[in-house]
């Protein structure tokens, strides 16, 4: 890891600080990944029922996270954090003694505020410390933190709920919450430098942000894969108790945090060199062969390889998105530029669940994954189109044989 290694010791003291805190944060957020689907059908809800209640999640995302980034922007990245880490610290408190569907609703919905804030001002913030022809390997590294949690979180969560129920579950979730706070509270967060057309870009509305060429084609490659992976998040649990597979929820999770954190040891030093744009194509191209895989899997060694997959493809995908993104964004506005580029992500997983769960309602969960698939295919094909002036380019740096023509000299 040579850009941590050649950094000074202040930096170096940071980026740790605030990587234990990410490590704390994903794990007690992964940790109800493969048991709160379980939890909800434990209380009588319905497969459709299950689906609308881990919707939800994406309720607190969508309506927090463009505020978030613009507080993000405008009072810094480390009062964000916080906020982060006090969603997450509470919500586990509330499972714990929720007895109804909409109460869980509610819950679930405060649930995603933590990532809303977590999840953009950490990426703003280590982008913000990182060099700039250094950011893809300095932003792979960072990004660790979320499958290091999904790989921890998930295997103690579901050993956990096995042994001992659901009440030292939710216990341990806001244990490592609690944990990332007093880290959080150790961050030491830079002051924005000041940028060349601040002013003019401080009045940029929702809109004009969200519908430039720069945010939309990325955002709406978000939104379809936010599907495939809640419908992951959501059904994977249901769909293993109902083949009978004898395959623990919590190691279809391991396995598919195995292989992204092995990835982005080098995809992104590698995309500093040629580019974003190959990765995103195989990243998004990893989703639909393991919908694939989902929909035609019999056994444990079908879905242990759909998982490693699928891993492969968010530890590619998501690290280089928040690259691009970064390279086409100025730092006083980077903070609303992520936010309202991953709020595609969460409209995905907001969908994924009441209507794919209303899909499984008709096809069964089998099917359900080969349509989520034929969705992940549109991504690639409008990737491939539009992710660029025209069509020539855009195909150029879909294969990483050209420039991103959006990205900003000084950023």
């Amino acid at each position: 890891m040579d850009a941590l290694h050649t950094s000074d010791s202040k930096l170096r003291r940071n980026l740790l600080v605030l990587f234990a805190a990410g490590l704390l944060f994903w794990s007690s957020m992964a940790s109800l990944l493969p048991t709160l689907p379980l939890y909800i059908q434990h209380i009588g809800a319905t497969k459709q029922q299950i689906g609308v209640t881990m919707g939800s999640f994406a309720i607190g995302l969508l309506l927090c996270r463009p505020y978030l980034g613009k507080l993000a922007d405008e009072r810094g990245r480390k009062i964000v954090l916080i906020i982060g880490v006090l969603a997450a610290t509470g919500a586990p408190l509330g499972y714990a003694v929720a007895t109804s569907v909409p109460v869980l609703m509610a819950l679930r919905a405060f649930h995603g505020i933590s990532i809303a804030a977590f999840a953009t001002a950490f990426s703003a913030l280590v982008t913000d410390i990182a060099p700039s022809n250094k950011r893809g390997e300095i932003l792979g590294y960072m990004s660790l933190v979320n499958p290091l949690g999904m790989a921890i979180g998930p295997a103690m969560g579901g050993y956990l709920q096995e042994s001992a129920g659901y009440i030292p579950l939710f216990l341990l979730a806001t244990t490592l919450a609690t944990l990332a706070l007093l880290c959080t509270s150790q961050v030491v967060t830079p002051p924005l430098p000041p940028t060349a057309g601040e002013t003019n870009n401080a009045k940029y509305k929702f809109w004009q942000i969200l519908l430039s060429p720069r945010v939309r084609v990325p955002t709406i490659v978000m939104l379809l894969v936010g599907l495939a992976f809640g419908t992951i998040s959501t059904f994977v649990p249901l769909f293993l108790k109902s083949t009978q597979v004898d395959l623990n929820p919590g190691l279809f999770y391991t396995a598919a945090a195995i292989t992204s954190f092995s990835i982005r040891l080098f995809t992104g030093k590698t995309s500093d060199r040629i580019g974003r744009g190959l990765f995103i194509t195989i990243g998004i191209a990893c989703y639909g062969v393991a919908m694939f895989l989902l929909w035609q899997a019999s056994d444990a060694v079908d879905f242990l390889l759909a998982a490693l997959i699928q891993g492969a493809g968010g530890g590619t995908l998501i690290p280089m998105i928040v690259a691009m993104m970064a390279d086409r964004s100025l730092p006083n506005e980077r903070g609303r530029i992520f936010a309202l580029c991953i709020s595609g992500f969460d409209v995905g997983i907001a969908i994924a669940g009441p209507v794919l769960g209303s899909v499984a309602e008709t096809v069964g969960y089998r099917d359900m994954f080969g349509f989520v698939g034929i969705l992940t295919c549109i991504a690639i094909v409008i990737f491939f189109t539009q992710s660029s002036k025209d069509l020539h380019s855009s195909m150029q740096f879909a294969l990483g044989r050209g420039r991103d023509v959006y990205a900003l000299k000084e950023c």
